[in-house]
């Protein structure tokens, strides 16, 4: 029944997929992108998904002051945070399920870590955008009800248009509003008015990933899609496909590659040190380890995937940022790694090229001090770091640079001059 459940609500989205009422999306991700950027749906009515994952930003984190420190994001209750930095939703659908391929790598799945495995709605992206509504230290509310009376009530909803003209046929309780606005609260329904309920939530995670699927998401719109790259870029995209060994793990086959093969790494990151999480020295991320642990996995299964962060697109990775976009009055310095540790492109490239022949800091380091130095923090985790395809690859300074230069040519929205 849960299977056909599911077919149903895609055999829904797909039936909206063709652009409506002479707009670019269709009804569907009209639904998500409302949802997507609505406030309300928070326990404050303080943060959207978009607070996160901010389309300036290449639809990660868009504030400048946060990037400059922890890159961990505020949540709606003030002085909560998480522990790693917002990935970017762009792209982030065609992620396949989580699974074990015929080697026994991890591959696919949201997060970080891959714990929105898409086992339950058949795609990662609806899976994760179902998390962070109701995690504590994200939008908070206290009951995934609470969610589907905010999307039904809002101005011009269109969940009705899309999931049926019943869907919203709810009988909700006189308090629910207040109840919405409580920690802990639960929203008391019928069985059957519950049961509707977890069905349309389930909706919402599906509308909010047709959004995400959109071309105003995945647009494909970078230099590097629709123009002739600079010498300069051409230096570096051979040098990415070569000796910095860059695509190994960030594949850039086909057409419209998406410079990731979703699987998991180490790349032995520092620790950050502003990261509110960070700050405790006993705090270590365990990334996919720990997902498997808390799974059930073997103790033999998930040590050997202990510290392992997904790895992320590079599509949009200088999206916004003043390093990529200097004339950019809106720029902002944005963040890179899982916790965010490294402030620049050069910076992080830099590490990849130099992390196992620089001396180790003898502190946990900002990146601006530990290229001062000339030192390298030791590793957040030190079990399962990547020794082959990082760490000494005898690049030059200018190898270097044409990497970089390379990697600002994937942001979408590149605008030929005049």
């Amino acid at each position: 029944m849960k299977t056909l459940k599911y077919l149903a609500y895609l055999l829904i989205v797909l039936i909206f997929l063709n652009p409506a009422f002479g707009q670019d999306l269709s009804v569907a991700e009209q639904l998500g992108k409302s949802i997507f950027f609505d406030d309300a749906l928070s326990i404050n009515a303080n943060q959207s998904c978009a607070s996160c994952h901010g389309p300036e930003a290449g639809w990660t984190g868009p504030d400048l002051d946060t990037n400059m420190a922890g890159t961990v994001y505020e949540g709606s209750i003030a002085g909560r945070f998480g522990n790693r930095k917002p990935p970017s939703a762009a792209y982030a659908t065609l992620s396949p399920i989580f699974h074990q391929d015929k080697d026994g790598l991890f591959i696919g799945g949201n997060f970080w870590d891959g714990r929105a495995t898409g086992e339950r709605l058949g795609n990662p992206a609806a899976d994760q955008a179902l998390g962070p509504f109701l995690n504590h230290v994200e939008q908070a509310l206290p009951d995934s009800a609470c969610v589907v009376y905010l999307v039904c009530e809002a101005p011009d909803s269109l969940f009705k248009s899309v999931w049926g003209t019943n869907s919203c046929d709810i009988t909700w309780p006189t308090d629910v509003v207040d109840t919405c606005k409580t920690e802990s609260a639960g929203v008391f329904l019928s069985n059957e008015d519950r049961a509707k309920s977890d069905m349309n939530y389930e909706a919402i995670g599906l509308s909010v990933a047709a959004y995400e699927a959109s071309m105003e998401v995945n647009a494909f719109s970078s230099k590097f899609d629709v123009a002739k790259l600079s010498k300069m870029e051409r230096r570096g995209s051979s040098l990415f496909r070569g000796k910095g060994k860059c695509s190994r793990c960030h594949t850039a086959n086909g057409k419209e590659p998406l410079f990731t093969d979703f699987t998991f790494d180490n790349l032995g990151l520092p620790q950050n040190p502003e990261n509110p999480a960070g700050t405790d020295p006993d705090f270590v991320d365990p990334g996919l380890g720990g997902f498997l642990m808390n799974a059930g996995y073997d103790e033999d299964v998930y040590e050997e995937e202990w510290g392992k962060q997904k790895v992320p697109t590079l599509r949009n990775v200088g999206k916004g940022s003043c390093e990529t976009e200097p004339d950019n009055d809106d720029c902002i310095v944005k963040a890179y790694g899982h916790n965010g540790y490294f402030k620049t492109l050069a910076g992080i490239v830099h590490f990849y090229n130099t992390r196992d022949v620089k001396p180790t800091c003898p502190d946990l380091y900002t990146e601006m001090e530990a290229l001062d130095a000339n030192c390298w923090p030791e590793p957040e985790i030190s079990e399962n770091v990547n020794d082959d395809e990082l760490g000494d690859l005898g690049l030059s300074a200018e190898d270097e640079a044409a990497i970089v230069a390379f990697l600002n040519a994937l942001s979408d929205g590149y605008i030929p001059p005049e």
